[in-house]
């Protein structure tokens, strides 16, 4: 339920930003000027003082300017507490990943958000997790052989829970920037002659491999 609430905030928030950014383009060439090279945290800001201070329609303003001003503060109100509620979320995410499985957070590359991904995607398919491979496969990272009639390679299912996937994808990225173990095991895999779509493969079916078994201890064990 916090993923769908944290998914349709950030889906409005980006949908007001880019109505925010319509109305500039279209806006007095004074207004523009104003507001030009601000970065998006200052503009926000400035654009939600424009109903503050000019709330109230203004005698003798310049009706166009004056209901872009207010529009554009309506905007960023709006960004603003979809900002809100996200941050709210989040943090109630956090929250539920610490109580129920902190052993995710430990390991390089998982943060709160992918977490709850991956624990969403085990918890709606516990009946089909009996193996590795088939988290694996679920995640959408199984391997099978492919022949392009000169040589065998082998390429990832397509199939699968595309979140986990892209869950799994996330890790990697962030291992590739931060994490010793990743960058020098991708070198040695590049001088093999693999080339970064490879590794990148190997890679996400490792990472599947290393949440599956920390998971794997909060799935309750077969009836007797």
């Amino acid at each position: 339920m916090y993923k769908l609430t944290k998914a349709s905030a950030v889906k409005a928030r980006t949908q007001a930003i880019n109505q925010l950014k319509a109305v500039l383009v279209t806006a007095d060439p004074v207004l523009r000027e104003e507001l030009a090279g601000l970065g998006n945290a200052e503009l926000f800001r400035t654009c939600a003082q424009f109903t503050d201070a000019r709330g109230r329609e203004e005698v003798g303003a310049e009706p166009v300017v004056q209901a872009t001003r207010i529009t554009l503060g309506l905007l960023a109100h709006r960004i603003g507490q979809l900002s809100e509620q996200i941050r709210d979320v989040e943090a109630r995410l956090a929250r539920l990943v610490e109580c129920h499985a902190p052993q995710l957070l430990d390991v390089v590359g998982i943060g709160p958000d992918t977490a709850v991904t991956l624990l969403i995607t085990v918890g709606d398919n516990p009946e089909r997790l009996d193996s590795e491979a088939s988290f694996a496969a679920l995640c959408g990272v199984r391997p099978f052989e492919r022949s392009s009639g000169r040589r065998q390679f082998r390429r990832l299912n397509r199939g699968g829970d595309r979140q986990a996937n892209a869950a799994l994808h996330r890790i990697v990225f962030t291992r590739l920037r931060v994490d010793p173990r990743t960058q020098d095991y991708y070198e040695r895999r590049i001088k093999e002659g693999k080339t970064r779509r490879e590794i990148v493969r190997c890679l996400k079916r490792y990472a599947a491999r290393e949440v599956f078994h920390l998971v794997k201890q909060l799935q309750p064990g077969p009836r007797s």
